[in-house]
């Protein structure tokens, strides 16, 4: 995904689809679901994954509605596996069962993210540490994907303290865990009360990942204070929202912006979006649509970056040893004076290793797999 992403400026890198929009349960503060709506076909679904494939996207993340209310929700997984492409799932986690757990094994998922917001259910939302810690141990132990745990801070949130404990039991589970922040029915977010503050970064302490985004993420810190970011969107081109209607939109939250259906999106249109001002990015809280587009401050300025990200991580925690690897990629963007010669190198290796393997794949898939 780096390397693809580094190599071209308007290639998008991250996909969200949308197999359903019905969903199991009602929070009160989320405006992405119907009670009614039926699975998209898998024929159409298969048909937009093959498109998404060939736009060059990397990372197909499957969302809704709830995506395990579709029946074949496995095929699509795997349809996004055999073109090599990393597929992720987000979830409330109410279906999951071991058997369910296993066949997402099997169908090669690489990543699951569940969102937690409360301890006991309430009015605002049941996606429960206590009703799902059964859940959550299933998937501790049966797993072979990744695990995310999600917890919120916001307006819509009742018991702020909650979000901590929520943290605390995914890193002892063995999960990644990190912090969202509720954002209004137009994506903007809003500052957090002292209260919540407070909680929100106790449990960034809790973040280890040396490259996560969540210890580099300007964005957030700026929103949980109620400051604008100074930034160029890039949804529409490097991050695409593939509603159940199989319309291309900048995210959930801006349907209809440029609302093309993906069978008949080029890279033209990517050229296009990439270079549109959106009047809603200061305040925007879509943070996968932020993350993408970091991804060309990286690839516009690496040294600067690189150097930022390993300042914020000793802040962050004093007593940070630099890994190995960290500092082979600080001394070959940062320190040596052949820096440029390697980066171009490098970038150039995986992309040659990226275009083989496609290749490959394409010669070895059959006509029509489904």
């Amino acid at each position: 995904m780096f390397a693809a992403a580094m190599q071209q400026h308007a290639r998008p890198v991250l996909a969200q689809i949308i197999p359903i929009w019905r969903c199991n349960l009602a929070c009160s503060y989320c405006n992405e679901f119907d009670h009614s709506s039926q699975p998209v076909p898998l024929s159409e679904m298969l048909v937009r994954i093959d498109k998404l494939a060939a736009l060059g996207v990397t990372v197909i993340t499957i969302s809704g509605g709830e995506p395990l209310l579709h029946p074949l929700l496995e095929d699509i997984i795997r349809r996004i596996r055999h073109h090599g492409l990393i597929a992720t799932l987000i979830s409330n986690a109410y279906l999951l069962s071991p058997q369910r757990i296993h066949a997402l094994n099997d169908a090669g998922l690489d990543y699951l993210q569940i969102s937690i917001d409360n301890v006991e259910p309430d009015d605002t939302s049941k996606k429960s540490l206590r009703v799902l810690e059964r859940r959550l141990e299933w998937l501790a132990s049966e797993a072979e994907f990744s695990v995310t745990i999600n917890s919120v801070l916001g307006v819509a949130v009742n018991n702020p303290e909650d979000a901590l404990t929520v943290a605390r039991r995914a890193r002892s589970l063995g999960f990644n865990s990190t912090v969202g922040i509720a954002h209004d029915g137009a994506g903007q977010s809003h500052a957090l009360p002292e209260r919540q503050f407070s909680i929100y970064q106790e449990i960034r302490r809790l973040e280890t990942g040396v490259f996560s985004f969540a210890h580099y993420d300007r964005f957030q810190e700026n929103l949980v204070r109620g400051l604008p970011n100074a930034w160029h969107c890039r949804a529409g081109a490097r991050f695409l929202y593939i509603c159940e209607d199989g319309l291309v939109h900048w995210c959930s939250q801006q349907r209809g912006h440029p609302g093309i259906p993906l069978v008949d999106y080029r890279h033209e249109d990517v050229e296009q979006q990439y270079a549109i001002v959106k009047e809603c990015a200061p305040f925007c809280g879509i943070s996968c649509v932020q993350q993408t587009a970091m991804l060309d401050e990286i690839r516009e300025n690496p040294r600067g970056m690189l150097q930022q990200l390993i300042e914020r991580r000793r802040a962050t925690d004093p007593n940070f040893r630099t890994p190995l690897l960290l500092r082979f990629i600080a001394w070959a963007f940062l320190e040596n004076r052949l820096a440029r010669t390697l980066q171009k190198a490098f970038v150039r290796l995986l992309g040659l290793k990226n275009a083989r393997e496609g290749e490959q794949r394409a010669a070895r898939a059959p006509t029509e797999l489904w």
